[in-house]
């Protein structure tokens, strides 16, 4: 993947971190899934490693996101510094 393109995918990754809606949607998922986990009976111990797995996965996607926003700004700044590196050299 070129640098242009992980910028690109920064950019977006970062614009949907950036969304109300989509934040609000991590964390009612988030906690509705706790509070069910919670809620579940003593016996139930399938239905809480759902809930457990589903609330993981919500923070999974979160993360995921976060990682190609940050990979996108390093890669905005090699950018930066490969062409600054050759201007110098033609300057």
């Amino acid at each position: 993947m070129s640098l242009e393109e992980k910028v690109s995918r920064g950019n977006r990754a970062q614009r949907l971190l950036d969304d109300e809606m989509l934040t609000e949607a991590f964390a009612k998922l988030e906690h509705e899934y706790v509070a069910q986990w919670r809620n579940t009976e003593f016996r139930d111990q399938d239905a809480r490693e759902r809930l457990w797995w589903a609330a993981r996965v919500v923070g999974k996607v979160r993360e995921h996101l976060l990682i190609v926003a940050k990979n996108g700004q390093i890669a905005e700044r090699e950018i930066r510094a490969l062409t600054g590196k050759k201007r110098t050299m033609l300057g």
